[in-house]
């Protein structure tokens, strides 16, 4: 059995802590992963449908590497991951959409999983729609068929399984655990609670979210 703890290491944002390998983390780890939806994002404007954009699209648009470190807000950190995709800003810009379509973002997930961003956050240049990590294309493991990827974000905000993004007008006012911003520079963790009050309950969750999140995927038959 494999047991995931972070070690202290040197030139990690406040408050991580080092990971060697990347783990299959989610907020609720008894739950598989969904069934797998197709390699495609629907865009909206305030919930009305615009476009969808295939892996067809996404590779017209032009894949590439990028390497990132990812950030957990559980305090667990993996560094130089190389993600294969696009960033989100041109694929917003390919159906019409710019920054100033909305003040909000709103990525959803084939899980019922939801990621909150600005907009100016979610147009950062490292934001990226992902269809590979490290050569292989993205599996039930970590996200796949399609993932947001947001590196200066804790990684409630790479949201996996990803099915659509709404670039919305209405500021989020569910957000639950997770900070607006989220980002990971600030330590902008909860959208209530400071980090010195969530840091150490979040670390002694990793093994153990981990460790059921890796039991629950689906074995080979």
């Amino acid at each position: 059995m494999t047991i995931y703890w972070p070690r202290r290491s040197t030139g990690l944002p406040p408050g991580q802590r080092l990971m060697h390998d990347m783990p299959r983390f989610t907020n609720n780890p008894f739950r598989p992963p969904p069934d797998p939806p197709a390699c495609a994002v629907a865009f909206s404007v305030d919930r009305q449908p615009l476009a969808v954009i295939t892996e067809a699209d996404l590779e017209a648009i032009g894949l590439d590497d990028y390497r990132f470190d990812f950030h957990c807000v559980t305090t667990w950190s993996v560094k130089d991951l190389i993600w294969t995709g696009v960033p989100l800003r041109h694929v917003a810009e390919s159906v019409g959409l710019d920054q100033q379509a909305s003040p909000y973002v709103v990525a959803r997930a084939a899980d019922s999983r939801r990621g909150h961003f600005m907009t100016e956050d979610a147009f950062a240049a490292d934001v990226i729609l992902a269809t590979k990590l490290n050569g292989e294309r993205l599996g039930a493991r970590h996200g796949g068929p399609l993932r947001l990827v947001a590196p200066q974000h804790y990684g409630y905000k790479s949201i996996k399984h990803l099915t659509s993004i709404d670039f919305t007008s209405d500021r989020p006012d569910r957000l639950g655990k997770e900070h607006l911003r989220g980002r990971v520079d600030h330590e902008e963790r909860h959208p209530k609670l400071p980090n010195w009050l969530v840091k150490i309950p979040y670390r002694l969750l990793i093994p153990p979210t981990a460790y059921l999140a890796e039991r629950s995927l689906p074995r080979p038959r």
